[in-house]
């Protein structure tokens, strides 16, 4: 029976590829349209989809977190091949998802299960689970991985350009009056996960602008580039994450870049065209 099983959200925005080599099992979200109701598993609704429908669309998508009982089947059936279970959420400040993992547990009482609100989400959230992740296929203890991702929560950077102020208006995390001077400005707002929430970082004053601020703000926390892990992430708007990744490849030279999306439950906030940097410096 092997050790330790981690589980996380769709919000993490984890590549595939990465969730099948570490074995990291994802319990997703729902995005509603009107009616219409997808979970955010890649195949009810695909990102490139999401995209289309959520611009063409005259109000704004709702999310929803998982139900105790989705993640009552991932855990029940985690537990006849693992000891222990790590599951790792987005922020609760940001969604019910722990809660939802909590009361899951609870009907699985006596099993070894551990729920922690990260504080964050997107690939900082990523990075995380594949620290977790990495460290159980080492057949590390729960013990050890916990007193670890604790640690490495703390060297982790987020930032965050959305194209348009539009789809924080429309939900709700920004007002109309504040919406209007930000647009007839031109102003780019750099925003940032702090204590379990999305803050503002920096004002910018038009989009090159902004993503010349992220790499000059790359620049300033980062003390060895060859030790760097990056990930660049855009909501449907690849040609402009690509060139931000080759910038970050030239000025930094990093140890690993992905290259990955926006999913649909950030998505639904941020809006098309956002660009997302998230990285941290290997020991």
């Amino acid at each position: 029976m092997s050790r330790v099983a981690i589980v996380s959200d769709s919000t993490c925005d984890l590549p595939v590829d990465y969730r099948e080599k570490y074995n990291i099992n994802v319990v997703p979200l729902s995005i509603i349209f009107g009616d219409e109701r997808y979970i955010d598993n890649g195949s009810d609704i695909s990102v490139k989809q999401f995209y289309e429908k959520l611009s063409n669309s005259t109000s704004l998508p709702t999310t929803a977190q998982p139900s105790p009982g989705d993640f009552l089947r991932t855990y029940d059936k985690l537990l006849k091949t693992h000891r222990s279970i790590i599951s790792i959420h987005i922020s609760k400040k940001m969604s019910g998802t722990v809660d939802s993992a909590e009361m899951a547990k609870k009907q699985l009482s006596g099993r070894d299960i551990t729920v922690i609100d990260s504080g964050l989400v997107q690939m900082p959230l990523g990075f995380t689970v594949l620290k977790a992740a990495a460290m159980a296929a080492e057949n590390k203890n729960k013990d050890e991985i916990m007193g670890s991702i604790e640690k490495f929560i703390e060297k982790l950077h987020s930032l965050f350009v959305p194209a348009t102020l539009e789809y924080l208006r429309r939900g709700g995390r920004i007002g109309r009056a504040r919406f209007l001077v930000a647009s007839l400005l031109e102003i780019k707002p750099i925003l940032t996960l702090n204590l379990g929430e999305v803050s503002q970082f920096k004002t910018t004053r038009r989009w090159k602008q902004a993503k010349n601020e992220m790499i000059k703000t790359m620049e300033s926390t980062v003390k060895n580039g060859n030790r760097l892990v990056v990930s660049v992430c855009d909501s449907d708007v690849g040609e402009e994450g690509d060139i931000m990744a080759e910038r970050i490849r030239k000025t930094f030279n990093p140890s690993e870049l992905i290259r990955g999306s926006i999913g649909c439950i950030v998505g639904t906030h941020l809006g098309p065209g956002a660009i997302a940097i998230a990285y941290y410096e290997k020991e």
